[in-house]
């Protein structure tokens, strides 16, 4: 083969393998992040407020009248991020006057694109969470999908957001509200606390800690003057200035750098947010966080509503509607979930007998 045309074979393929690149780079992507329909678009009814930053124009993303919501974002739970976004707006009077703000793990670019797409007229940042920043403090628990760092990112909001956001309420991806937002957002804080969440007294607190916590003198005394109730972390109210104040960013950590040298708790992220917060915060109505419909974190069964009204309905546990559907094997209460689902094409299913 002569010279000549030996650089044009070798130009030609060349070409060939940076076409077929990117097309597998194309269809990775698309094989890893889903696609969905747009929402509908949702507008303020005319009571609500016009508001106007007075340094950002009309932008609601740094005003102290918007609702501001937290939520990770990362393409294992999308679908149901996608999902909690579509019932946030559609129940909320004022949908124009929300500020979302999304923790993304790798890959922000693309997920920012998904969700620009099937809410062109939200309103949001995004913010990268890198997996360094909280990795060395992250011990194994008793399910794999607790120990992903991003899980860990409501631990550093008020790192991440802007200072010039006080108060934000932040939500699990797993979970749908049929109330209105701005209720739970309004939730007083009083003179000190620096979060809300629902309590529940009624569960068996010592079984969130080992025996190794509660053998030890120092650690079990930890909550004596504190009437301490389990809380879950997926559905709070955080006040980001007293937060910032009190430093809890690095109290939690402590707890953590604890649990790598002695194991004292076996759940994730939970167990830092009791240790630090648990009796100190304003307990919130249960109807803000109807959770455990996802079963526990092992099985993954079929539950129930616990007993009093609904405002949000949250698969914490395994068990998440999105999967139980594509299997065709869902629970009853995942019909619930199933309206706000945006995935496109969407697997039929019908409830088993």
């Amino acid at each position: 083969m002569s010279k000549p045309q030996h650089f044009h074979f070798v130009l030609l393929f060349s070409t060939v393998v940076v076409a077929l690149a990117a097309i597998a780079n194309a269809t990775a992507a698309t094989s890893i992040t889903p696609r969905f329909k747009e929402a509908p678009s949702f507008y303020n009814s005319p009571d609500c407020p016009l508001i106007i930053d007075e340094n950002h124009g009309f932008s609601i993303l740094f005003s102290d009248q918007a609702v501001h919501v937290a939520m990770t974002l990362d393409t294992a739970y999308i679908r149901g991020t996608v999902a909690a976004i579509l019932s946030i707006l559609q129940h909320s009077s004022c949908p124009q006057n929300i500020a979302f703000h999304f923790v993304a793990s790798a890959d922000a670019s693309l997920l920012r694109a998904t969700i620009s797409s099937s809410f062109p007229h939200l309103n949001f940042l995004v913010y990268p969470f890198y997996d360094s920043s909280v990795s060395r403090l992250i011990s194994t628990s008793i399910r794999s999908a607790l120990d992903c760092p991003l899980n860990y990112a409501r631990s550093y909001l008020a790192n991440l957001l802007p200072s010039c956001v006080h108060r934000v309420v932040y939500l699990d991806s797993d979970l749908v509200l049929i109330d209105d937002i701005a209720k739970l957002a309004a939730t007083p804080l009083g003179d000190n606390s620096v979060l809300a969440a629902p309590e529940y007294c009624n569960a068996n607190f010592t079984s969130y800690f080992t025996s190794t916590f509660w053998s030890n003198t120092y650690f079990s005394l930890t909550f004596a003057n504190r009437k301490a109730c389990y809380f879950n972390t997926g559905v709070m109210v955080i006040d980001l200035d007293r937060w910032r104040e009190g430093d809890y960013t690095t109290k939690i950590e402590e707890w953590m750098e604890v649990q790598k040298r002695m194991r004292i708790y076996e759940l994730g992220s939970l167990p830092p947010f009791l240790l630090v917060f648990a009796g100190n915060i304003v307990p919130v109505g249960h109807r803000w966080n109807q959770h455990g419909l996802g079963g526990d974190n092992l099985i993954g069964l079929c539950r129930d509503l616990h007993h009093g009204p609904v405002s949000l309905l949250h698969w914490s546990g395994k068990g998440k509607p999105w999967a139980r559907l594509d299997a065709n094997r869902p629970c009853p209460l995942d019909a619930l979930w199933e309206p706000y689902d945006l995935l496109q094409p969407k697997t039929p299913f019908a409830l088993d007998s």
